[in-house]
């Protein structure tokens, strides 16, 4: 399952520093000018999950596998991109084809670095996205229900059902909310991604600050706190500056260079979770002499689909599941110790997958 995050803002906010350090790579050049990101950057990243190598120790694993995550970084975006002003429609047609926005802001002052609209205010610069990403949605909503028509005259009823959710959404973009504040009831959610609605991907909001404040974050991103919170969206601060150092440093230089900074971690790491927490993700296990390895699944995946993940043959064949909490495999020494202690379960296709199961799937091939 490929799950992709894009990177989206204003020119000079640190989006093509911060892809930088995600991928270990300099593949997004991060210059001081806007557009410089041209066409967007895909890398692929670890989701950092401390467990992973706690099950390889035990299982005496000769690899380890762990679950991956897509960010793209996304050419800059600004203020009438939605009428095609600087590279609008590219900006638009990328954001179409990620999951989830990792939506960075601004949060430092650095007289070097200019900001396409001559201020630092995070506030207005997640206004003026909002605001493009608004527009093209109820442009693409009103040119999507004029065709229509003919269908819904035709009786088909998944275009009746198409135009239902795309009023709905409208209607709640004219009264100045994003897509994703409408509450779609569970039979309808399927044919609601598929809209493909700009706004009604989740955010995740970037607070991009100063190296000083990336400990404690400053008072620009706690104002962004404020607005993710009224929005029940979610948020992280992070200096992108910092994460661009550690990127280049050896493991053991880089957590001496966090200590020194006062960070238990790269921020890069919790926005990494925060972003397959945001795309509602969890993490099963497999593991074994060969490998120990993570799998991303969706949350509320039952067992068959999780294997499919795997290979499709094992969706389809699928038999039973045996299964062992993360805990258990861990205090019991493993499978053997678990299976002995009567810890492994045997599931069949109705269980739905617990993050950190421990699975070994039987199938018919």
């Amino acid at each position: 399952m490929g799950f992709r995050m894009g990177i989206v803002g204003l020119p000079n906010v640190g989006k093509s520093t911060l892809f930088n350090a995600l991928t270990r790579t300099a593949a997004a050049q991060a210059a001081n000018f806007p557009f410089c990101t041209i066409e967007p950057n895909v890398g692929e990243v670890a989701v950092p999950d401390a467990r992973l190598e706690t099950l390889a120790k035990i299982a005496g694993s000769k690899a380890v596998i762990p679950t991956r995550i897509t960010f793209v970084d996304i050419a800059g975006l600004v203020r009438g991109a939605s009428k095609g002003e600087g590279l609008g429609n590219q900006f638009l047609a990328n954001i179409r084809e990620v999951d989830a926005i990792a939506h960075v802001l601004r949060c430092f002052e650095d007289g070097d670095v200019t900001h396409v609209e001559g201020r630092i205010d995070p506030i207005a610069d997640a206004e003026t996205i909002e605001t493009e990403l608004m527009i093209a949605d109820m442009e693409s909503i009103e040119r999507r229900l004029a065709n229509l028509s003919r269908k819904i005259r035709g009786g088909e009823k998944e275009a009746v059902d198409q135009d239902r959710l795309l009023r709905v959404a409208l209607e709640a973009l004219e009264a100045g909310r994003p897509a994703r504040t409408v509450s779609v009831a569970e039979e309808d959610r399927k044919l609601w991604r598929q809209l493909q609605l700009l706004t009604a991907k989740p955010v995740l909001f970037v607070c991009n600050v100063e190296e000083a404040s990336a400990a404690a974050g400053n008072a620009q991103s706690a104002r962004v706190a404020e607005m993710a919170a009224a929005q029940g969206a979610a948020h992280v601060v992070i200096s992108a500056r910092i994460e661009e150092e550690l990127a280049q440093l050896p493991p053991d230089e880089a957590a001496m260079f966090l200590d020194e900074m006062g960070l238990e971690e790269p921020g890069l790491d919790r926005l990494i979770r925060a972003g397959y927490d945001l795309l509602g993700l969890q993490t099963y296990f497999t593991a074994g002499p060969k490998e120990a390895r993570a799998w991303t699944i969706a949350r509320g995946t039952p067992a068959p689909q999780a294997a499919g993940v795997i290979h499709g043959d094992f969706e389809r064949g699928f038999i039973r599941a045996e299964t062992i909490a993360y805990d258990d495999y861990v205090a019991l020494g493993g499978e053997a110790g678990a299976r002995e202690a009567g810890k492994l379960r045997i599931e069949g296709k109705s269980y739905v997958v617990q993050d950190g199961d421990v699975l070994n799937f039987l199938f018919n091939a």
